[in-house]
């Protein structure tokens, strides 16, 4: 079993992979497989806009990439999922039907969380042929959430009257953006140190 820090190190490339999500316009969610012997196996952030489908979630681009790169399934369920953000009901419910090892998540998804924010798709009882689906939720929460802030921030040009921002959530947004970006300078001066 991973130690606690080693899940907030494998977030680090989750949380990059949210980083990418938001430059995109996309909900920043992200995440990682990492295989106990052969490391990162796929890496996937959401993918529903450009795409126009609403089911191109971080998880199920990133199974998708390591399928099509010739992984089995076999390989992928030996994996721990490293996301930012809960998985929702589907999500868990792919990844449980999987058999993924273990999932490892930055901060509850409250209105769609698969593994325990919502319902328990994890671990719940009625598909008892299936093996539970291991779950810790509160990894780099907060930078899990201020990315996600960051996104709701912005003006939704798409939308057919964008909504103004209140003060709050723009206020919200700015401390989100220095969190965010002082992780960042903070990342960079680590692997600098690290040539």
């Amino acid at each position: 079993m991973a130690s606690e820090d080693d899940d907030a190190g494998c977030m680090d490339d989750a949380l990059a992979q949210a980083q990418a999500a938001l430059r995109a316009s996309e909900v920043p969610v992200g995440c990682v497989f990492v295989h106990p012997r052969h490391g990162v196996l796929g890496r996937g952030h959401n993918n529903t806009v450009a795409s126009c489908n609403g089911t191109r979630h971080a998880e199920l681009e990133a199974i998708d990439a390591m399928l099509a790169r010739g992984r089995t399934a076999a390989e992928i369920a030996e994996c721990t999922l490293y996301v930012t953000v809960e998985p929702c009901i589907m999500c868990a419910s792919a990844l449980r039907q999987l058999g993924v090892q273990r999932v490892v998540f930055g901060c509850a998804n409250d209105k769609f969380g698969g593994c325990g924010g919502v319902l328990n798709i994890h671990s719940d009882e009625a598909s008892p042929s299936l093996r539970p689906l291991p779950a810790r939720g509160g990894v780099r929460e907060a930078e899990a959430i201020a990315l996600l802030r960051l996104f709701y921030a912005q003006e939704n040009q798409g939308a057919p009257a964008p909504q103004k921002r209140t003060r709050r959530q723009l206020e919200l947004a700015e401390a989100a953006a220095a969190a965010v970006h002082g992780q960042q300078r903070a990342s960079a001066a680590a692997a600098s140190t690290d040539v």
